[in-house]
């Protein structure tokens, strides 16, 4: 059977990055962008019970955002530009809690970005024009949902703010807590 995909992982508990393997011609390409059994053969078992659209101009950043009590699964690809995808482990219990992974995802490079529950997501918009679809394993839940300030300076996301300059983030994104005051917050 040939491969379908390529799976990575990262220092992240559960974090994956996936290459989905490519077939071009002079026409153009086709590519599976999820099956259910590679995907649980490399350890990814969650099933996606909702999905996700946004449309993003450049500079854009999204994020930190999580759930509390129903934390989301997350199959993330870039279908038209390219982004930033972070991922921050906030499990107080976890060895690399505030620890983080980024990685660019974007129409021309298929990358996907398999981030279990438990952890903070967010991504920034490298090119005008990204769209970016993602799976989630729980449905969203507007009372649930929580973040961390995506320049939080303990976690340290290195956020390619050289290609895009200032980012433009909602009101709400702005006015997330540390991942200290949410941890504090959450022992209280």
């Amino acid at each position: 059977m040939d491969a379908r995909f390529l799976f990575h992982a990262t220092d992240l508990p559960g974090v994956q990055w996936i290459e989905p393997v490519v077939h071009a011609d002079s026409r153009g390409c086709f590519l599976e962008t999820y099956r259910v059994r590679d995907f649980a053969a490399a350890g990814i078992e969650d099933v996606f019970v909702q999905d996700n659209e946004s449309h993003s101009s450049r500079g854009v950043l999204r994020g930190l955002h999580f759930q509390h009590q129903h934390p989301q699964a997350k199959l993330v690809r870039c279908t038209a530009g390219a982004i930033w995808d972070v991922a921050v482990d906030i499990d107080p219990r976890s060895r690399t809690v505030g620890h983080w992974f980024g990685i660019e995802l974007s129409a021309a490079n298929h990358r996907e970005l398999y981030i279990p529950g438990g952890m903070a997501h967010g991504f920034l918009a490298l090119e005008e024009g990204s769209d970016v679809i993602y799976k989630c394993s729980r449905e969203y839940d507007p009372l649930d949902e929580a973040g961390i300030l995506w320049s939080d300076p303990q976690v340290a996301v290195a956020w390619p703010l050289e290609q895009v300059g200032v980012p433009v983030l909602s009101a709400r994104d702005l006015a997330w807590p540390t991942l200290a005051q949410e941890l504090k917050g959450a022992q209280e």
